[in-house]
């Protein structure tokens, strides 16, 4: 029974619009404050020293937006017919631009020279890929260009992903009951990591030096430190009192793990496909990734404005949570 909840949470997570009506008051909930206007934000990078921050919004038809973080707007910018679209040659057996039936996923930014970023994106919808765009600071909205894709692999579907130093990227496979981390290099092919099989793997970052990943393990309600490169494949975890989505780096060197958690084991099923969602709370920890230890900052019970929490980043002195669910929202925490 157990497996087939997991099989199916996995399915909702892949066909699932999660639409729910969202509240269109964006007033406080108590010291919660909110940033409205991206629908079901699964995942948030900020643009480095900008009050500008990307949300992938992973509905049907979905968007990423740019938000500003000091006038709390948001706009859609992609796809948009004024996006450029250039390939780039990293990027050669990608088939071309495609924006229709885009629906995004993970995101992750890689900072550039004079303003000018890379962000990865798990794409779903009419194809599954990571889609690569060009990041453009400006004296305004940032612009925003399409350069390349990289195809997944047969049967894989991606839930996050992250740049690896050598100009190529990690992404991983969240199959329940067992999924695992893939990486490709620019002119090579996918290729299952070593040691990375586990019960739903989800969020993914890397350490500075390109030797370790950290992996949110969804199943395994833990953070995964798997070795990258080593003759010797070394894996430690250490467990959270909750589900893991994304995972991503803080200003102190520490992760912040955002996840969800309900009372039964079907809790989560529930409150996706039903909105039936109590008991069920959002949550973010904070990890030392130098001695793998936990401390759990933020525990947010499921409401009608917000249901599921999925990523959290640091944004000035607040955390930002996004979420999923249909939701048109970015719950913003005082950070601690």
């Amino acid at each position: 029974m157990k497996r087939l909840l997991q099989y199916s949470l996995g399915a909702l997570l892949l066909i699932s619009g999660w639409h729910i009506q969202a509240a269109e008051d964006c007033s406080a909930d108590g010291n919660v404050q909110f940033l409205c206007g991206p629908v079901s934000p699964e995942d948030l990078a900020q643009i480095p020293d900008s009050p500008w921050v990307i949300a992938s919004g992973m509905e049907d038809d979905g968007y990423l937006y740019f938000t500003h973080s000091d006038e709390l707007s948001s706009i859609a910018v992609y796809p948009s017919p004024t996006a450029a679209h250039d390939l780039h040659s990293l990027y050669a057996d990608c088939p071309g631009p495609l924006s229709t039936g885009f629906r995004p996923h993970g995101v992750n930014l890689i900072p550039g020279d004079n303003g000018i970023h890379t962000l990865l994106v798990v794409r779903h919808g009419d194809r599954e890929s990571i889609e690569i765009f060009e990041i453009e600071e400006t004296a305004g909205t940032p612009g925003i260009s399409w350069i390349g894709c990289v195809m997944a692999p047969e049967g894989i579907v991606f839930n996050s992903v992250v740049a690896t130093p050598e100009q190529g990227m990690a992404a991983t496979h969240m199959n329940l009951p067992l999924g695992a981390v893939y990486e490709w290099q620019p002119g090579g092919d996918w290729e299952q990591v070593p040691g990375s099989v586990s019960a739903g793997p989800n969020g993914i970052e890397i350490s500075p030096d390109g030797n370790w990943f950290y992996i949110g393990g969804w199943g395994t309600r833990s953070i995964i430190k798997l070795s990258r490169g080593q003759s010797n494949v070394e894996v430690e975890s250490v467990d959270l009192p909750h589900h893991v989505d994304n995972v991503r780096w803080a200003t102190d060197g520490s992760l912040l793990a955002a996840g969800h958690v309900g009372p039964e084991a079907n809790s989560i099923i529930a409150c996706l496909s039903q909105q039936q969602c109590a008991g069920v709370s959002s949550h973010v920890t904070r990890i030392d990734v130098n001695n793998l230890t936990a401390r759990e900052i933020i525990d947010y019970p499921s409401n009608p404005m917000f249901l599921l929490g999925t990523v959290a980043i640091e944004v000035g002195d607040e955390v930002w949570v996004g979420g999923i669910a249909g939701s048109n929202r970015i719950a913003r925490f005082e950070y601690r």
